[in-house]
């Protein structure tokens, strides 16, 4: 489909939610067309030069370590002028592309389902339409995306088997030129039935989606990854699972992301460019210095310039910033980060730095609760897509991840988001009498518990890479409510902020809730603003009374609205759920119960205090 034109997507959907290997709807002349995006590769063959000789680029020295790679590349964007010479000229201005999927598609007025292949065109359109039934209309009838597709846990993409589904009556029917007929003739799967135009044969879909159906097939996976050209399918022993297209675990995103602090937030890496990497590598500092030479002709040269250095200051601040990085912790980069918040000197100034933070002092009535409040004036935080999870989100240790490149590259793509946020730190005495609860003990055992068997059902293994605590669901859901009130305060739209929780690691305790766009929206100080001494005080107390009572009760607080394997409890989107934009637990480990309380328990709750004086 590389030929014809289906659409604009923003840059932050391209490493989110229409990433490599994801199933997007797009429109093409008003006619459905459902395609898997590209990955890496679709990069470099359409929008050269390629890798980090790309303009478009983006660096942040502790998430490369920890990703083991060297730099980061923006989504591509192509120049105005050169979209503006292929309409003039009638050609196709450079894009990424994406493949067709389902390949299977059907007529919404004979219910006809084939291939692609099979169906009506026109050239230079991407849509597919059902002729005679355009013909008796008088007027274009576009097919549309069969629903069902086939995908594993690890990661993998087919379609449905239509014609094994159905069992024709002859051996070498595949229906009257491919078509088959998929009907609605009653409600739910059992009345939705498949038939062949041709044998006459005939089969309801019901039982499509229990795994029994297809273990009883004996069906496995064949390995098919439609995103990297599918040119050599991987073995792959699971059972596949029917899914509808556009089902939201159909597609999770793996990201990693850090924040740009100082001492890590100096713009080197960014200003040296595509010579960072061989500067970086180069551990002798005469041989630093030669190799510089050397690349001055390459353009260095125009570099250091613009930065007045010479070689020998050059591979001296390249020297002194790879012994910084070295110093930071790469297995988990929100420690150093926890530790600038906890940090006491604000750095009130150089506009050109990517990271500025003011510390308030904390309101008397938050004092029992909280022991920091920061307001982040300025962040910058860099988002780098490493692959994908289809089922299930993906587990700690980053197991079933699928990939979105046929041979490792070194760099990944990424965007970055500068904008603004509030940091809060509870309160360290506190927080550990409140563990003590043997209430809030169960009630994390119980979520563990779910976490346990869903991960059995995912992996395969034992025990999963995590144990759920009372202070990371009290945290989480906290964080949950503060954004739903933080969106009332200062007019941000609810998928505008983001969480990001820094619990029990070096007895971390406390969340950021920043702007999470990546555009203008979340620059001009309304948020961090809410963070200031005289605000801050009302909006939590405003978020925890706006949770004493949820719409849904009493079905969510006794936690009956949450689903079998929801890994929450007290939590549903009238009080605590959020846009899983906006979550990095994809509205999972959620008890609004642990902040406020059970009717018949209300010393469960940990702002219960709180409640009791306002």
């Amino acid at each position: 489909m590389a030929k014809y034109e289906l659409g604009d997507l923003r840059r932050s959907m391209v490493i989110m939610n229409a990433a490599p290997g994801a199933v997007v709807d797009f429109r093409a002349d008003g006619a459905p067309i459902s395609a898997v995006v590209a990955g890496q590769d679709a990069w470099d063959r359409f929008f050269p030069p390629v890798g980090l000789a790309n303009p478009q680029v983006v660096y942040e020295e502790r998430l490369q370590k920890k990703l083991k790679v060297e730099g980061f590349r923006l989504p591509p964007v192509r120049p105005s002028d050169e979209v503006k010479r292929s309409k003039e000229k009638g050609w196709n201005p450079r894009a990424l592309t994406a493949v067709r999927f389902p390949d299977w598609l059907q007529c919404p007025q004979c219910n006809r389902i084939a291939q692609a292949k099979y169906w009506g065109d026109e050239p230079g359109r991407p849509w597919k339409k059902c002729s005679p039934c355009s013909v008796e209309a008088g007027e274009t009838i576009f097919v549309v995306p069969v629903r069902f597709v086939m995908a594993c846990a690890n990661g993998h993409l087919d379609e449905f088997p239509w014609h094994s589904w159905v069992g024709h009556n002859k051996n070498d029917c595949y229906g009257e030129n491919g078509f088959l007929k998929l009907k609605s003739e009653g409600p739910g799967l059992a009345g939705l039935v498949l038939s062949c135009t041709k044998c006459k044969a005939s089969k309801p879909l019901e039982g499509i989606f229990s795994s029994t159906t297809w273990e009883q097939k004996k069906l496995k996976c064949k390995g098919k990854r439609p995103w990297l050209g599918d040119l050599d399918p991987t073995p792959c022993e699971l059972v596949p699972r029917v899914m509808q297209r556009g089902a939201s675990n159909m597609y999770f995103p793996v990201m990693e992301t850090a924040l740009s602090i100082p001492p890590w937030s100096n713009r080197l890496p960014e200003e040296v460019g595509q010579f960072w990497g061989a500067l970086e590598n180069v551990e002798d500092m005469n041989g630093r210095i030669k190799l510089i030479k050397q690349l001055e002709v390459a353009g260095l040269k125009d570099v250091m310039e613009a930065l007045d250095l010479t070689r020998e200051s050059l591979a001296q601040q390249v020297e002194e910033y790879k012994r910084l990085v070295a110093s930071s912790n790469k297995e988990n980069l929100r420690v150093d980060e926890h530790r600038q918040f906890s940090c006491r000197s604000s750095n009130p100034g150089d506009e050109s730095q990517n990271f500025e933070m003011r510390h308030e002092n904390v309101p008397a009535t938050m004092a029992k609760f909280f022991d920091r409040i920061v307001r982040l004036v300025r962040l910058r935080e860099v988002r780098a897509l490493k692959g994908f999870t289809r089922i299930f989100p993906a587990g700690e240790e980053g197991q079933n991840i699928a990939p979105i490149y046929s041979e490792k590259k070194q760099w990944l793509p990424a965007v970055e988001v500068k904008g603004e946020g509030i940091y809060i730190s509870f309160s360290p005495q506190a927080l550990q009498k409140w563990e003590k609860e043997v209430t809030a003990i169960k009630r994390a055992q119980e979520i563990q518990s779910m976490y346990v068997r869903q991960w059995k059902e995912m992996h395969d293994e034992e025990a999963p890479d995590r144990t759920i605590t009372p202070r990371f669901l009290l945290i989480h859901t906290f964080a949950h409510v503060l954004m739903k009130q933080l969106t009332m305060e200062c007019g941000y739209s609810s998928a505008a902020l983001r969480e990001r929780l820094y619990v029990d690691q070096e007895d971390m305790a406390g969340v950021l809730i920043y702007t999470s766009t990546s555009d203008a929206d979340g620059t001009l100080g309304g948020l961090q603003r809410q963070g200031k001494s005289n605000k801050i005080g009302n909006i939590v107390e405003s978020a925890i009374q706006s949770i004493e009572w949820c719409s849904s009760d009493p079905l969510c607080i006794e936690g009956l609205m949450c689903g079998v394997d929801s890994l929450s409890l007290s939590a549903c989107h009238s009080c605590v759920l959020a846009p899983e934009t906006s979550c990095e637990e994809f509205n999972r480990f959620l008890d609004r119960a642990l902040l406020i309380g059970l009717p018949d328990e209300p010393e469960l709750g940990f702002f219960s205090n709180m409640m009791r004086n306002s």
